[in-house]
């Protein structure tokens, strides 16, 4: 059974007055390439998620990101109150020594002045972090249950081009002696042309054509071909992770119609042979996106 490396997953909690979401995405790549966005908090805690990723989808392009959103009031920033009041005694004395009255608006003058606010450093909680991972375990499954309903569509139809080219091997049958008795034929004729100006060896000739003809047979190549349709069908239904293998087992296939091609020398073959390129270029096209 195959999976696509394109997938999706999304999964949403809330711990400590926190929304969390975590959002995976995937496509196609030939190794795992891991891209991970996540607040500055949680920094520490990027190789554990990397881990994770890794032992679950092995390969694909993969993009991780965890939003975190704070449902209440709580703010990080804070009035550094030992330091209003210092400066404003301060202005106080400064007052009364200098005589200059204290204005009015003497707050707005105060929170502008260096040091009134201070930012409180937030520590990771523990019991937060395990849900963000409880979440991202939940949004790769969701990933590879979507990985597994594509891989599903990817093997039907890539089925039905393995046996639209079995289909069209079939066709060719009809033409290969069609094919080989036409040369005969033109060779004869070539021949009786010349007949009265030329002699020449009709054993050796006849060693010839058979040799010509045998260079022209084409069983070998469609014992192969046929085997390496089959070998694709059951490596897609038996084995898992099969992206590459299938690639490999599809330039097999293209080597065996290629030589199909160049022997064929009769127009409707080669039309045939056409026809089979089309469909394995659309099978190769959907292989890279296989895992």
């Amino acid at each position: 059974m195959i999976h696509s490396m394109t997938g999706y997953g999304k999964s949403v909690g809330d711990i400590n007055n926190k929304k969390i979401v975590v959002e995976i995405k995937t496509l196609n790549s030939k190794q795992l390439d891991v891209n991970i966005r996540i607040p500055h908090l949680y920094r520490e805690k990027e190789l554990e998620i990397r881990g994770l990723i890794n032992q679950k989808l092995e390969r694909g392009r993969v993009d991780y990101t965890l939003y975190v959103e704070s449902l209440g009031d709580e703010n990080s920033s804070k009035i550094n109150q030992d330091v209003v009041k210092s400066y404003y005694e301060q202005l106080q004395e400064l007052s009364r020594e200098t005589g200059i009255p204290v204005t009015q608006d003497w707050l707005s003058i105060l929170m502008r002045l260096p040091d009134t606010m201070k930012t409180e450093i937030e520590e990771l909680d523990e019991d937060e972090w395990k849900e963000i991972l409880k979440l991202t375990d939940e949004a790769l499954n969701q990933v590879i249950e979507f990985r597994k309903q594509e891989g599903d569509a990817l093997e039907k139809v890539m089925t039905d081009k393995i046996n639209r080219i079995g289909e069209l091997l079939v066709e060719i049958e009809p033409f290969e002696n069609e094919r080989i008795e036409k040369i005969k034929s033109r060779l004869q004729d070539n021949l009786q042309t010349i007949s009265d100006k030329i002699e020449y060896d009709e054993n050796r000739l006849e060693q010839e054509l058979v040799y010509y003809i045998e260079k022209l047979d084409v069983n070998e190549e469609k014992d192969r071909l046929k085997n390496h349709l089959d070998y694709f069908i059951s490596t897609m239904q038996t084995e898992h992770a099969v992206g590459k293998k299938l690639g490999f087992i599809a330039q097999e296939i293209g080597r065996e119609v290629n030589t199909l091609g160049s022997k064929s020398n009769h127009s409707e073959m080669q039309k045939i042979v056409v026809m089979m390129k089309d469909e394995l270029e659309q099978i190769k096209e959907q292989v890279l996106n296989i895992l």
